[in-house]
């Protein structure tokens, strides 16, 4: 199938409709040919924007993409490279505990690391991974705009921030920041109604939505029992394959038209996710998800 692309910003990168995912690629067992070719499969299906962050693996999965991407360097014409800086933690000896560092110098070091993990010259997207209660907006500010200026990131966003701390860090960039990434699932639906998702629809910008599948809870846990039988009820309705396509599709049925998140390596979940692109909630199948995931109807 085609996958659709989307513009994450009206001045920002254009991105797949999906997003693959590399947060967990230290546990699928891969070597580095295996990798190469996970790559070459999702970009041939049209998955060609990847997440990354410099902690995930334990400071190891960047690496170990880089480590498949060099057997095919001409991949990298193919793709958009997204990662996250901005957490510490104690897997780095220098860090007595997990905490969070959005200082102008860490920022352009971590920056910096990852391109080196990942053997690449640039980022498309470098994101600030979580607010930081210390942050100074005017040090991540000159982060940015030296890492524009040297050519080592494309566009920047951040992930996980408020409206309020959105707005802050954008008053102080020449450049719109292109994306916040949230965790928007039946199962965390604050950003529906906080404020985080209206403040990208009114920027028309495009959020990408991680843990779409709770980390895998909306599946397996038998407290989300009923959740997962009125799923498979829209299932059928829709004629899905699958209940991870209704998921998919509940999100992506969201007004600001966040761009999804695959957790998995695997071909066949890979392929099956996108087949969510073609499906077409209506108004009460959305809010049927919604108040069995809740528990409740609406006011």
């Amino acid at each position: 199938m085609s996958v659709s692309r989307i513009k994450l910003h009206p001045e920002g990168p254009e991105f797949s409709r999906f997003i693959m995912g590399y947060w967990r690629l230290m546990e699928w067992g891969l070597n580095p040919a295996q990798r190469r070719d996970l790559l070459h499969y999702h970009l041939d299906l049209g998955v060609t924007t990847v997440d990354h962050a410099d902690i995930y693996g334990g400071y190891q999965c960047e690496a170990a993409f880089g480590e498949g991407l060099k057997l095919a360097p001409e991949l990298r014409q193919r793709l958009e490279i997204v990662s996250k800086c901005g957490i510490a933690l104690t897997a780095d000896p220098a860090h007595q505990l997990n905490h969070y560092i959005t200082s102008r110098e860490h920022i352009i070091s971590s920056a910096e690391r990852s391109l080196q993990r990942l053997g690449t010259d640039y980022l498309d997207l470098l994101l600030i991974h979580r607010p930081d209660p210390l942050m100074d907006a005017d040090e991540v500010a000159e982060a940015f705009i030296a890492l524009r200026q040297a050519g080592k990131i494309r566009h920047a966003g951040v992930s996980n921030f408020t409206p309020g701390q959105f707005a802050l860090l954008q008053s102080r960039l020449p450049f719109p920041l292109v994306t916040n990434q949230v965790e928007i699932s039946p199962l965390h639906q604050e950003p529906t109604l906080d404020g985080t998702l209206d403040q990208l629809q009114q920027l028309r910008i495009r959020p990408m939505a991680w843990s779409c599948l709770g980390g895998g809870r909306l599946l397996t846990d038998p407290a989300c029992h009923f959740l997962r039988e009125e799923l498979e009820r829209v299932r059928q309705e829709l004629g899905a394959q699958t209940l991870e396509q209704v998921v998919y599709a509940w999100v992506m049925r969201l007004p600001s038209q966040p761009l999804p998140i695959i957790g998995s390596g695997r071909r066949e979940r890979i392929a099956s996710a996108l087949q969510a692109d073609r499906l077409q909630l209506d108004r009460q199948q959305w809010f049927r998800i919604r108040k069995a995931a809740l528990g409740y109807d609406v006011p």
